[in-house]
């Protein structure tokens, strides 16, 4: 947290001329920290280091960083602030929903299919429709798929595109409307439903990992105590047979 609050304030001219050789040195130190620390888990998990994906992603944030940044690499001080990142490997509800959001992609990348298919037949027709009429939106596929994709977010759809193109042909509605509803409404949707489904699957099985832990953690306290009644008894039994 506070490599990401010295790394915003380099970015201004006015602090960097206060306090800027303090940043810097702070920075370099909170870097030196973070090779310490992987160094550190190099030694304690050797070849097992990188079987871990969270891991491998601090060392990628991390050497990035380690990179000379003069030259035509002089872009890659930008990317330092890619270790802020690393909040995400240290915080574990962020790093359950990231989970969530990997499980996700396969599902998002149907939708994604999907949603391309309907872009590029609603292309076709817009292209074909209003083209003639309306060559800077619908000279073309690309452009028909651009202005296509302002009418998706909804950006100004309405006064900006549709309604111009209404003016010269006023059943263009009939295409418009239902475009708006098989993307904005429905398929990006889907998105959502998805990510949602695959956070929920996530919880469930951070859910059932913390109760098979505690599951064995209260197995292992009762085993504790058959075990301490049985030497108990064991005592007992032999008190008895010495007092007899």
């Amino acid at each position: 947290m506070i490599n990401a609050i010295t790394l915003g304030m380099e970015t201004s001219p006015a602090v960097m001329n206060v306090a800027g050789p303090i940043l810097v040195a702070l920075d370099r130190l909170i870097l030196a920290v973070f090779v310490v620390e992987l160094l550190a888990r190099f030694v304690v998990y050797w070849l097992n280091f990188f079987r871990d994906p969270w891991r491998i992603f601090d060392l990628f944030v991390v050497g990035i960083a380690l990179f000379p940044a003069t030259g035509g690499l002089s872009v890659l001080r930008a990317l330092r602030i890619l270790r802020v990142l690393r909040l995400v490997s240290m915080v574990p509800s962020l790093r359950r929903f990231v989970g969530g959001l990997i499980a996700a992609l396969p599902g998002m990348g149907s939708i994604v299919l999907l949603l391309a298919l309907v872009f590029y037949v609603f292309s076709v027709m817009a292209t074909k429709l209003f083209g003639p009429a309306f060559p800077e939106w619908f000279g073309s596929i690309p452009e028909a798929a651009d202005s296509l994709f302002q009418i998706m977010t909804l950006e100004s759809w309405s006064m900006g595109i549709v309604r111009p193109v209404m003016e010269v042909h006023p059943l263009a509605w009939t295409f418009f409307v239902p475009f708006i509803i098989a993307t904005s409404f429905t398929v990006l949707n889907l998105f959502i439903g998805i990510i949602v489904s695959a956070m929920q699957a996530e919880h469930e099985a951070t859910a059932i990992a913390d109760r098979e832990a505690l599951h064995d953690e209260q197995e292992s306290i009762l085993n504790g105590i058959r075990a301490l009644r049985a030497k108990i008894r064991s005592l007992r039994d032999e008190r008895i047979t010495n007092e007899s």
